[in-house]
């Protein structure tokens, strides 16, 4: 069940009543894409970080371990030691990042593995199993992210197929819950429209899905080479259409001035690879900008990375021993700032709804962004 507990125009503070918990939203989730944190972070450190809601892929976890395995281990959540709820991506991001090894047809895509190049098939039916197989708390519709820029034709084409498999998706997904296999019986489906940057099939696509009595909405095919402009303005366009009694999900976005803009413009679902890829080279995320921890002037540096951080690496470390781990090639520098930046965001989510649930978030957005500007 999904619950608006107020508002801010269309900014939204929600929960969303899962079989694993109840969701705060907005929120983002962190992304553990191989059911596992790059960085060497843990499921024990993603509880101490503030993360609520994690995401992994069932593409990658079909190809290595095998969905059917981590079934027989008791499911995804028990598998790696996680007992918040988790979000199973459908693998149809994959038929846009792995462009040379797929070809799409009606059925569904045809790939070669990127681990060892077997042929894998995977349509809306095969990705309903492997995430019910996983048992993940919410499963997303086989969809196909256009590349951009695509042409207007292409664009219609792509977006009335993912149409076609999202009726079929909730069908397999219907029915697959019934089986005596499945671990989770209750799990939820969203749906992900698409449109590429093209409002007017964006608004039919999501009326498409609006029609189809999911438990959520995604907006998928965004942030893939777009300007943010482009992307604000499809937001705007097409949150209007989706189910206002439905969570809004934002795929695969994006920095925390991103985040504001799309929570201002109704998103509740947040993801992204950014902080800890960012924080994997040396930046990490402060209330006034990224600070690039590789740079000279940080060698002997005794602060920690932001003094007002509650994260394990600034409750110990200062600059000078991050920095300094980086430059050996430690490994343990990767864990600390990914652990930092990964905090920051889950502390940034934690500021939005309270900033909505106390009436004053268009003063805290502005006074972020505008804090938000300094960069080294």
């Amino acid at each position: 069940m999904y619950k608006i507990l107020t508002t801010s125009g269309r900014a939204k503070r929600a929960e969303l009543t899962t079989p694993h918990g109840t969701i705060q939203t907005p929120v983002f989730m962190n992304v553990g894409t191989n059911a596992a944190i790059k960085g060497a972070v843990s499921s024990e450190d993603l509880i101490r970080i503030k993360c609520s809601v994690g995401l992994a892929n069932a593409y990658h976890l079909h190809l290595r371990p095998g969905d059917e395995i981590i079934r027989g281990l008791g499911g995804l959540r028990r598998f790696m030691a996680f007992d918040r709820p988790i979000l199973t991506d459908s693998g149809g991001y994959q038929v846009f990042s792995l462009a040379k090894l797929r070809r799409i047809t009606e059925e569904g895509v045809y790939f070669s593995s990127h681990i060892d190049g077997r042929k894998v098939f995977m349509g809306p039916e095969e990705s309903a199993t492997i995430q019910l197989n996983l048992a993940s708390t919410i499963a997303m519709a086989f969809d196909e992210c256009a590349p951009f820029p695509s042409e207007r034709s292409y664009i219609v084409e792509s977006a009335a197929r993912t149409t076609r498999w999202l009726v079929r998706s909730k069908k397999a997904h219907d029915t697959l819950r019934g089986d005596e296999k499945t671990i989770n019986k209750d799990q939820l489906l969203f749906g992900i429209n698409q449109g590429g940057t093209y409002g007017d099939v964006r608004i039919a696509h999501a009326r498409d899905i609006a029609s189809l009595g999911l438990d959520g909405c995604a907006i998928g095919g965004l942030a893939v080479g777009e300007s943010a402009e482009e992307m604000y303005h499809i937001i705007e366009e097409v949150v209007p259409y989706l189910p206002a009694d439905k969570p809004t999900y934002l795929m695969g976005v994006g920095t925390p001035e991103n985040i504001l803009e799309a929570v201002e413009r109704g998103v509740d679902f947040f993801d992204c690879v950014l902080p800890a890829r960012n924080g994997r080279h040396g930046n990490a995320y402060t209330r006034s900008g990224r600070m690039n921890l590789l740079n000279q002037k940080y060698a002997s540096d005794d602060a920690p990375i932001e003094s007002s951080c509650g994260c394990p690496a600034c409750s110990a470390h200062s600059r000078a021993y991050i920095r300094h781990l980086f430059k050996a090639g430690e490994m343990l520098a990767m864990r600390l700032c990914s652990l930092h930046n990964l905090y920051y965001y889950n502390n940034l989510m934690e500021e939005i709804r309270t900033a909505l649930d106390e009436g004053r978030f268009v003063e805290y957005k502005k006074n972020t962004l505008e804090r938000l500007t300094g960069s080294d």
